[in-house]
């Protein structure tokens, strides 16, 4: 059975999930359309009371039966359906992968035009219609999107220890470095305040039923909860890893770099006058336009660049492993051949919602663009309906006492902050998941 080596590179994974698409590229533009300050506070909630509670019940899942997301929970609950909450996050990781290849390869676009020099010099309209030229050529973006799940499906073909544990210790640290330098500049920027203000100021009137909705789905988004990839990472786990901890260190370290993505992105908005509900196109229109106007800022946008990829790459791989695991079952050479076969797959999939910004944008789904669409479907409703499913399932079919037992293995986790987060689990974050769901769909 393959396992973790240690605590910090279970840790790093499991951030890495996190810490990718979900904080860098999508929490700035959706705080940026839902409010801003207010929907920064409503995430952070959800994350600390709803997320991290669920959170730590996919851990206890993984851990206690040492299983994929399909077996593990056919281990707790046999001759059952509850396996299907498995099943779900298997599909909800296969869409998910599959748009979230196109942004990969957005990435991959942009470092090639940074090192090639298509990005030195421009203004920011000029920066505008770069992006939309680029997004919108077919044959480079579904390129683009092959490269970076070819790079996906290598690394995940090697394994847990020689794939992604040894990507992680190197991606994420390098990252941080460049995040901050790329913040000091920010918050420099003439008018960077009112950035500052609209991000952690929380305005009430901003609150809509859509605000609540979009801060739930990215909290779950954010932790990778909801579709049981954290469930096979904390399978590859030994019986005596501090589980509570590694639970609140993953939940820290995907608040910090949502809040440091937002230093990064809404000062420089301000500063240059741009809209904060632009939506997808954010990051790529407004960072090229702060690194060109610090020294040597070609060479840092290559470096940062280089680094979102990084970290889009590790949830990448989290969304592919939960995919092959089930059907790998520790077998290297099943592991090479169906991280291929389910990575081809996947690329086949996205095709639609890589042509949704070119040839395809006239196609529509429910008023949103293939590629939109997939984002809600999955962030909006798979998300939190396996949410859902899992904070009804681990206190329904696992005891207490096996649960405070399991989390004592190496932990010394007190009784009653153990109750304080079985009521969490059990009682608030189903309520607040339901209520949500009732209030967007307009019931209540």
């Amino acid at each position: 059975m393959e396992q973790w080596s240690s605590k910090l590179a279970f840790i790093l994974a499991a951030a890495g999930s996190a810490i990718g698409l979900g904080a860098i590229w999508k929490f700035p533009y959706v705080a940026g359309t839902s409010g801003g300050g207010i929907f920064l506070l409503i995430f952070i909630l959800f994350t600390v009371l709803v997320g991290l509670p669920l959170l730590l019940g996919e851990l206890i899942i993984g851990r206690s039966t040492q299983k994929d997301a399909i077996q593990s929970y056919k281990q707790i609950a046999p001759n059952s359906a509850w396996h299907l909450i498995g099943c779900l996050g298997i599909v909800t990781c296969f869409i998910l992968l599959s748009f979230y290849s196109v942004v990969g390869g957005w990435i991959v676009i942009y470092i090639f035009k940074g090192i090639t020099g298509g990005l030195t010099g421009l203004t920011e309209q000029q920066y505008s219609d770069l992006f939309g030229q680029s997004i919108s050529n077919p044959s480079l973006t579904v390129f683009a999107q092959f490269i970076f799940l070819l790079i996906t499906i290598f690394v995940v073909s090697k394994g847990i220890s020689n794939g992604i544990e040894k990507a992680n210790k190197f991606m994420m640290p390098a990252l941080f470095v460049i995040f901050l330098i790329l913040i000091i500049r920010s918050v420099t920027l003439d008018g960077a305040m009112e950035g500052i203000t609209f991000f952690l100021k929380p305005e009430i009137s901003n609150v809509t039923s859509e605000t609540i909705l979009y801060a739930m789905g990215q909290s779950f988004f954010a932790l990778s909860v909801g579709v049981s990839v954290m469930v096979t990472y904390s399978s590859y786990l030994s019986k005596n890893e501090n589980l509570p901890q590694s639970a609140i260190s993953i939940v820290f370290l995907s608040v910090l770099v949502a809040l440091l993505s937002g230093l990064a992105i809404f000062p420089a908005v301000f500063s240059f006058g741009l809209s904060p509900d632009a939506g997808p196109v954010l990051l790529f229109n407004v960072l090229p336009t702060v690194f060109g106007q610090m020294p040597f800022g070609i060479l840092f946008l290559v470096a940062f660049l280089l680094l979102f990829l990084f970290a889009t790459l590790t949830s990448a791989f989290s969304l592919l492993e939960i995919v092959v695991a089930p059907v790998a079952k520790g077998n290297e050479a099943k592991r090479k051949k169906y991280s291929w076969i389910f990575g081809l797959c996947i690329f086949i999939v996205g095709i639609p919602s890589a042509l949704s910004f070119g040839i395809w944008n006239h196609i529509t789904i429910f008023d949103k663009s293939i590629f939109d669409a997939a984002d809600f479907l999955v962030s909006n409703i798979l998300l939190p309906v396996g949410a859902l499913l899992i904070s009804i399932f681990v206190p329904l079919k696992i005891s207490k006492e096996a649960l405070f037992a399991e989390l004592l293995h190496g932990s010394s986790i007190s009784r009653k902050i153990f109750v304080m987060w079985y009521i969490l689990l059990k009682y608030l974050a189903p309520i607040v998941i339901i209520f949500v769901f009732l209030d967007v769909l307009g019931i209540i």
